[in-house]
């Protein structure tokens, strides 16, 4: 099992949602966030002064799903993004050790059937 942390723009949220259920991820959190990257928040051309940052909102965007389907799922995030602009997103993928459904008490790939 892996797990898919994709950090991209609000305006992008329904675009990757969609792809994503056409894709079969059977499930998602997203969560607001706030953050920067490497232009610490500020756009190419602006002043910026040592130690200066501007926080900017984001969407955060993780699942859990089937090693076999990381693959597909990721190129289905990335065209779904098609902006191109600095800022767009980051996809980060973690392998997950266990999963167990509270409920039934089911464990690995079955938790997250």
């Amino acid at each position: 099992m892996k797990k898919i942390e994709c950090y991209i723009q609000p305006y992008n949220l329904d675009a990757v949602a969609e792809a994503l259920c056409v894709e079969g991820v059977r499930g998602m959190t997203v969560a607001e966030v706030k953050g920067f990257g490497v232009e610490r928040g500020f756009i190419r051309g602006e002043e910026v002064k040592p130690g200066q940052f501007r926080f900017h909102p984001k969407m955060k965007v993780e699942m859990v799903v089937e090693a076999a389907d990381v693959e597909a799922i990721v190129e289905k995030i990335r065209a779904s993004l098609t902006s191109g602009q600095l800022g767009e997103g980051k996809i980060f993928i973690m392998p997950v050790e266990d999963a167990i459904r509270t409920r039934t008490g089911e464990r690995g790939q079955d938790a997250i059937k």
